[in-house]
């Protein structure tokens, strides 16, 4: 719980910094999150906020959750960092640098490669403003 902070103006951050590279992150928690949160026992649980599993777990849990919902795409850690990334960011016009931050990328050129991909829906969106 040392990693939250409250802004006093009704937001809750993640403020840390991040193993692999030592660089730090802030990250507004999400309504949502907020819940999740408060299903593991936040604010009155001590130590860990949720349970700690490996990446091999998390990958189970995924593969659970696609056979759930019918996703038939073999659902990884890094498959749903990916759609994060390019779903609820970019394509919620997240400005590339605000999501190179949160994704944790020491250059904005990383995003941009991998991620920022232009999609044809964004395309058609944008153009057809113009012609309004």
């Amino acid at each position: 719980m040392k990693h939250l902070k409250d802004d006093k103006k009704g937001g809750l951050w993640i403020e840390m910094i991040r193993q692999k590279t030592k660089r730090p992150i802030c990250v507004l928690l999400l309504p949502k999150a907020l819940d999740i949160l408060r299903s593991y026992g936040y604010p009155n649980n001590d130590g860990l906020l949720l349970p700690k599993i490996s990446n091999q777990k998390l990958n189970a849990y995924l593969k659970e959750l696609a056979l759930a919902v019918g996703i038939t795409k073999n659902l990884t850690h890094h498959i749903a960092r990916k759609t994060f990334a390019s779903t609820v960011l970019i394509n919620n016009d997240v400005p590339v640098d605000v999501a190179s931050f949160i994704l944790g990328h020491s250059k904005i050129s990383t995003t941009e490669e991998f991620y920022a991909k232009v999609q044809r829906e964004r395309v058609k969106t944008y153009m057809s403003k113009l012609i309004r």
